[in-house]
């Protein structure tokens, strides 16, 4: 049985449990509350940054009562009706998920309302605004915790005059009210929200109330110290994100361009730190990037769409090329001819709730066209699948017994896994050779293993080599073996009639061919969750074998066949 079922007991020790119900207790009561009193803002200094254009079908829908977030919709009616929720909007509404309530609660939504651009859109955004201050009177830990209130904070403010505009004084004194509360019980929480980039999005709140609202210095001044030793800590020296998931590392940077925007919009100079990051990320981000310009599916990334990728990488102003090698994040990237490869040869992230069991994994493009990927990950309802998806077996890499590299909790963590990895690169006359290794295995089968990548100058020639060799004398029950290698959905796949290799034939024709030496070779069932909403059925080339008493040695390549 694959390693990780259970829930993280680091994440929440009693002692610990115990302290957030009483905090929680205390934030929702009365007396806390009067605590966050004060002069209420009348106007904003400022409309703070935010470079994400809405959708307007998205807003059309909200228009009609359906709210339709992390691929799945709650329609409300009039009245109450089998399926339908309750008349008003489904704040409390319990059934569609976490990411669904937080998208609900966040108000990004806000932008698709403004793309409309009408007043029945900015009359419905205005009660769905009064509505939730009327159903928010006391402050719950679920849709206050701090990156959420920091979203929220955030998106009122950067629609702040779309919400504003023809309003009467009685919203308007609501809305400023609802906002400075929620400033100053940011101001107090954030530095104690969600490790890794939900941090980072509880400080752009702070910070956008600072600059945005009366007499906000001090806001301002304390979320620029917060971000400050955040981004030391959360931005590696190669440049990536340490939580290594592409699309954390897209939306950090996101994130970080419209802090530098806004504050130049008022009047301050972006702190050298801020533009540092952003300097250094951006090649890592083009590292990421497959052929068909949107992102490799590693730790809880989905594919993104290319055009934002684009505009990111335009806002940045940095020209880096791709960063081939990211020592620190543990990602190599190798270009060779039409052909791009992405390897992960580092040590699961220690932070956040974003880590897969996908050490030693790949994915390979060719053209705009991918090959093969990991099976991505899952945003919606079925915790059982988002637990499935995070496993080793859902990577293009080794397992023994069917087991996990990484223990994986229920919470998005990780427990005993791979300590220390180290890996090598060496290019010569255009080929490169890439070498790693982890001891996931040790503890549990007294295992290590070691993966090789050879890439062809042209690109036309992977060749790979995975060793098992015994780290202690003990046999811990290691007795199978299984690499996988997951399609993408538009790959056919064939078995050869000898059984000794596997056709592969992409929408373009270009046909590769699969062989095997010290196991053998055959084809399954896989799925694919590109956009995590979706699954694809697809196929998985997998190589099977029993596990020797020293050492296992299993040769595999993958030959481009040229069409005739």
């Amino acid at each position: 049985m694959a390693r990780g079922r259970r829930k993280n007991p680091a994440g929440g020790t009693a002692l610990g449990g115990v302290v957030d119900r009483l905090k929680g207790m205390g934030y929702a009561s009365s007396a806390y509350r009067l605590t966050l009193g004060g002069r209420a803002p009348d106007r904003l200094l400022l409309q703070p940054a935010d470079m994400l254009p809405g959708d307007a079908s998205r807003g059309s829908a909200l228009l009609e009562n359906r709210y339709a977030f992390a691929g799945q919709e709650v329609t409300v009616a009039a009245g109450p009706r089998p399926g339908v929720s309750q008349d008003g909007p489904p704040w409390r509404h319990t059934e569609a998920g976490e990411f669904w309530f937080r998208e609900l609660h966040s108000f990004d939504w806000l932008r698709d309302l403004q793309a409309l651009a009408t007043q029945a859109s900015r009359a419905r955004a205005r009660k769905l605004v009064l509505h939730w201050l009327d159903l928010h009177t006391a402050i719950d830990p679920r849709p206050w915790s701090p990156d959420l209130l920091g979203r929220r904070v955030t998106a009122w403010l950067a629609h702040g005059e779309f919400l504003l505009k023809d309003s009467d004084s009685s919203f308007s004194k609501r809305f400023f009210r609802g906002l400075a509360l929620q400033a100053r019980h940011l101001s107090r929480t954030a530095r104690n929200g969600e490790d890794g980039a939900e941090r980072l999005l509880a400080y752009k709140g702070l910070l956008y109330s600072g600059l945005s609202l009366p007499e906000g210095e001090r806001r301002t001044q304390q979320a620029l110290k917060l971000l400050a030793a955040e981004l030391s800590r959360q931005i590696l020296p190669d440049g990536g994100h340490f939580e290594r998931s592409p699309s954390a590392h897209l939306s950090v940077l996101r994130h970080l361009i419209d802090i530098r925007g806004s504050l130049i919009a008022a009047g301050q100079p972006a702190p050298e730190a801020l533009n540092n990051a952003i300097d250094r990320m951006a090649p890592v981000l083009r590292a990421y990037r497959h052929g068909d310009g949107a992102l490799a599916l590693f730790n809880d990334s989905i594919e993104n769409e290319p055009w934002l990728i684009d505009l990111v990488l335009a806002q940045c102003a940095a020209k880096g090329r791709a960063q081939d090698n990211a020592p620190h994040t543990g990602f190599r990237r190798v270009q060779a001819g039409r052909s791009l490869l992405i390897a992960d040869l580092g040590a699961p992230a220690r932070c956040g709730r974003r880590v897969h069991a996908g050490t030693l994994s790949f994915e390979l493009s060719a053209g705009k066209e991918r090959l093969i990927v990991n099976c991505g990950t899952w945003r919606g309802d079925d915790d059982d699948w988002r637990k499935a998806l995070r496993a080793t077996a859902a990577h293009s890499t080794l397992t023994v017994n069917d087991t996990n590299s990484c223990e994986l909790f229920d919470d998005g963590s990780i427990g005993a896994g791979p300590s220390r990895i180290e890996s090598q690169r060496e290019d010569q006359e255009g080929a490169s050779w890439l070498e790693a290794g982890h001891d996931g295995y040790r503890a549990p089968f007294g295992l290590i293993h070691r993966r090789r990548l050879y890439v062809a100058p042209d690109g036309n020639n992977l060749r790979g080599e995975d060793i098992l060799t015994r780290a202690d004398a003990a046999n811990r029950g290691g007795r199978s073996f299984a690499i996988r290698f997951h399609l993408h959905p538009d790959v056919q796949a064939s078995l050869v009639q000898d059984g000794g290799s596997v056709l592969l034939r992409p929408p373009s024709g270009n046909g590769w061919q699969i062989r095997a030496a010290g196991g053998t070779i055959g084809l399954n069932e896989s799925v694919y969750t590109g956009d995590g909403l979706t699954r694809r059925r697809s196929e998985q080339v997998i190589i099977t074998g029993p596990v020797e008493a020293e050492e296992t040695v299993i040769k595999w390549a993958l030959r481009r066949i040229p069409k005739n």
